[in-house]
């Protein structure tokens, strides 16, 4: 569970709660929130990495722009007073024109044991993909992943997503909903194994099961293997043939992409020094002049 808690208590009234007519087009004003959590963002967008942004996107198909322009304003504000991520659900308190603040929650169906083994089981036979999450990093391809195994990483409508909220704003989504989405995106932004936490895995969970599995059980595994069951002499013509589809040899990543040192980071380093280095810091340079 990841806690992001602004120290939020007794809050000072303030001169802005005088709400004006709505039907003029005039909103209450939020009381100032002393300590809540402020997007990083001033301006434009919210959402650095591509993760975020896949997760704002989803928000901002719903339509509803100008509650969504108010929520983006509550966030930068400072408005959102605590963010707590566990699985399936998001709970967070928003400050608004009242001095109760208001109790947003975000729910999601977290992944099943067995959608998850599949899951894992694709990533770790993905070696470049392995590495990366190894190594604390997020595959832009994870999305792919998840699709192929038939569980969407991120929710794909609002049937997807339950969003509720305290207040008496009718409209789906309200501000404050807006608000605690764009400080989450940010929270992602900063711990992208978060993301995967509130789908029901955590990031120490996460890396044990691919640190135990050697992804040989994929169909693509297989077909390859198809060929070292025969004798060498009988295999000669098609000794290099990797047993997939054109197709599908294109749509494999690219190796190149990976950082040279990728797979020192990926594994956890034996316990070798040598003049006071270990034997990570030692090698990497000749990873990175090879690569070079």
């Amino acid at each position: 569970m990841t806690v992001i808690q602004g120290p939020w208590g007794d809050l000072p009234a303030s001169t802005d709660t005088v709400p004006g007519p709505r039907a003029s087009g005039f909103y209450p004003r939020p009381r100032k929130a002393a300590g809540g959590i402020k997007a990083r963002s001033k301006r434009g967008a919210i959402g650095e990495q591509w993760w975020s942004r896949r997760f704002i996107d989803v928000l901002e198909s719903f339509g509803m722009q100008s509650r969504l322009a108010r929520g983006r304003n509550y966030a930068r504000a400072g408005q959102v007073l605590s963010l707590d991520i566990g699985t399936g659900h998001v709970t967070a308190h928003v400050q608004g024109s009242r001095v109760k603040p208001y109790k947003v929650i975000l729910t999601v169906d977290p992944l099943t044991k067995p959608q998850w083994h599949k899951v894992e089981r694709a990533l770790a036979a993905r070696a470049v993909f392995r590495a990366r999450l190894l190594a604390g990093e997020m595959p832009a391809e994870i999305e792919e992943i998840f699709a192929d195994c038939g569980t969407p990483l991120f929710p794909r409508s609002a049937r997807d997503l339950s969003m509720t909220c305290s207040c008496p704003d009718w409209g789906v989504p309200c501000k404050h909903v807006a608000a605690v989405c764009y400080v989450l995106a940010e929270a992602f932004d900063d711990d992208p194994f978060a993301m995967l936490a509130w789908r029901g895995k955590g990031r120490e969970q996460l890396l044990a099961a691919l640190r135990g599995l050697t992804g040989t059980a994929t169909d693509d595994a297989g077909k390859a293997g198809e060929l070292t069951d025969r004798p060498l002499a009988e295999s000669v013509d098609g000794f290099w043939a990797s047993g997939l589809s054109p197709a599908r040899l294109r749509a494999l990543p690219s190796a190149a992409a990976a950082p040279a040192d990728l797979l020192l980071r990926g594994f956890e380093p034996p316990a070798i020094e040598a003049g006071g280095k270990d034997l990570v810091t030692l090698l990497r340079p000749a990873y990175e002049l090879m690569t070079d």
